[in-house]
């Protein structure tokens, strides 16, 4: 059981605070490396901040164990917070407030092997042509990321 699963058994529904490390990955070419479960939203790489690890690990382990890249370099982009990204399921309906921690990756080793067990896929794509079925708050951010390297 993780951490979330364990506060979440304790505190019912009411609302949770989570960490959520995530890693806008560029290849040589300039594309963002996007991922997602088989038929859900696109997002970058991240996962949930677990006890007794840093958001570096934590990244370094997802990215390595979900898609098969192991991260070299990490360049801290931003922090966010806010209504955005609070976060209902509606099948459960528990809440979730997310601290999201944006880093920035360009020094990675390894081939996109994404984690056929757990229906993940991974693909990069071009900053101005990304799939329409992407989280919209991570779109603005990469659009931001987008002005940001072209200075």
């Amino acid at each position: 059981m993780n951490y979330c699963e364990a506060i979440r058994e304790k505190i019912g529904n009411d609302p949770l605070i989570i960490v959520r490390p995530s890693v806008a990955i560029l290849n040589h070419n300039g594309e963002i490396l996007l991922s997602r479960y088989i038929g859900g939203i696109w997002s970058i790489p991240g996962d949930i901040l677990q006890l007794d690890q840093s958001v570096e690990e934590c990244l370094k382990r997802n990215v390595l164990n979900d898609i098969g890249l192991k991260i070299k370099k990490l360049t801290l982009f931003g922090v966010y917070s806010g209504t955005e990204l609070i976060n209902r399921v509606q099948e459960s309906g528990d809440e979730y407030h997310t601290v999201a921690i944006g880093y920035l990756c360009n020094e990675y080793e390894g081939e996109i092997t994404p984690d056929s067990n757990q229906g993940i896929e991974a693909h990069f794509f071009s900053i101005d042509n990304l799939p329409k079925e992407i989280n919209p708050f991570i779109k603005n951010k990469l659009v931001e990321l987008k002005c940001q390297l072209e200075k």
